[in-house]
């Protein structure tokens, strides 16, 4: 019997002039409820997690692969309208600038919801993505005999993006280059905000 988790929200992926690439998870509705999480990967290439709790720290985890895993309070807050992200934890602080919907973001939106959510759409669609966006793919595996599943419904651009990591200045923004190495895909090279369903699917006997 195939069991399938849920996680609705928004994914931003952003580079920085220091090398530094982050992808921070914003999620609304989850097994776990609302939190917020972000993965690193540092100019060096070393990957950390930031976790809000150690059961948010052990799925991911178990889907991704870190050299160094830290659980930290965090928070995301967004500007009036959507226009701007704030992540805070002890170890990163982050501004991001939203900008226009790209226009994949416009094409995101023809596909009925329901449909663009789904494990089926996320299937035929990762042929394409992985030609379309470098490193992006849409479907793959997340560990100890699960699949996972991206269903992006919509895409805006990220035009600014700042803050600290350690302490030490992330600089502005930049590409996504190289792509992110935390599991089978990264986010694209261009710095945005996919809006998205993941689905964890697990095989329960």
């Amino acid at each position: 019997m195939r069991q399938r988790e849920r996680f609705e929200g928004q994914i931003a992926g952003v580079g920085t002039t220091s090398g530094v690439r982050v992808v921070v998870g914003h999620w609304a509705r989850s097994p776990f409820g609302a939190f917020a999480d972000a993965m690193v990967e540092r100019a060096d290439g070393r990957r950390i997690l930031i976790a809000p709790s150690e059961r948010v720290r052990e799925l991911v985890c178990g889907t991704y692969v870190f050299d160094e895993s830290r659980v930290e309070p965090v928070s995301v807050v967004e500007s009036a309208g959507g226009s701007g992200w704030a992540f805070t934890s002890p170890s990163l602080h982050l501004t991001l600038t939203i900008g226009p919907r790209l226009p994949l973001g416009r094409l995101l939106r023809i596909v009925p919801r329901r449909l663009a959510e789904s494990p089926e759409w996320a299937t035929v669609v990762d042929p394409v993505a992985r030609i379309a966006l470098r490193g992006v793919r849409t479907r793959g595996t997340a560990g100890h005999g699960r699949r996972e599943f991206y269903g992006a419904t919509d895409l805006r651009s990220v035009t600014s993006a700042g803050g600290e990591l350690d302490g030490i200045p992330l600089g502005e923004v930049a590409p996504v280059d190289p792509p992110c190495r935390f599991g089978f895909s990264s986010t694209p090279r261009q710095p945005s905000v996919t809006r998205v369903v993941t689905t964890i699917e697990s095989v329960v006997a």
